[in-house]
């Protein structure tokens, strides 16, 4: 590397306020950066260029405190790892909220843990607007009317989507939908 295109050089001329500089420097560490936080989450790539992403605005932003220079790539990495830190206790207390709103919820009498669980992953896998409106008309007990009102869709649209929520919803629980 000649002079002024190694990382001390760029980091020194990001410092003083040039965003080509800094923006060498992220492509010249993005693929060590995003490959580590792909391995370390172990989730789907999209998550690991999230983190990536908050990771280098995050350097952007404490550019200053750096003190090597040409130390930048493991001061990246260890931005990285908090970042992918936050990310996985994020993960964890919002299971650990799932898991605990999945005790509280008035289910019918007779629904297993299981049951639950599966009725959990059914919901996950309507489209949004399906289960907002399952949300409010079926756990929430809202008419079709309210539920229009508030998300903003035609009544019929509302009644058609609580409809197809429930049969996948039932369907999921091993019933059928002759009610």
């Amino acid at each position: 590397m000649g002079e002024g295109t190694d990382d001390a050089a760029l980091v020194h001329r990001a410092r003083a306020g040039s965003d080509a500089a800094f923006g060498q420097l992220v492509a010249r560490h993005q693929g060590v950066v995003r490959g580590f936080l792909r391995r370390t989450l172990g989730g789907g790539w999209a998550e690991a260029d999230d983190v990536a992403q908050e990771t280098f605005l995050a350097a952007w932003g404490a550019l200053r405190s750096l003190k090597d220079p040409a130390g930048v790539r493991s001061w990246l990495l260890g931005i990285a790892w908090r970042k992918a830190q936050d990310r996985m206790r994020g993960a964890r207390r919002g299971a650990a909220r799932d898991r605990a709103w999945l005790e509280t919820i008035d289910a019918p009498s007779g629904l297993s843990h299981e049951d639950r669980l599966a009725l959990a992953a059914a919901m996950a896998e309507l489209a949004p607007d399906v289960r907002a409106a399952v949300a409010l008309c079926l756990a929430d007990g809202w008419s079709h009317a309210e539920a229009a009102l508030a998300l903003g869709l035609p009544l019929g649209t509302v009644k058609s989507h609580v409809a197809r929520g429930r049969a996948r919803l039932l369907k999921a629980l091993g019933g059928s939908d002759d009610a």
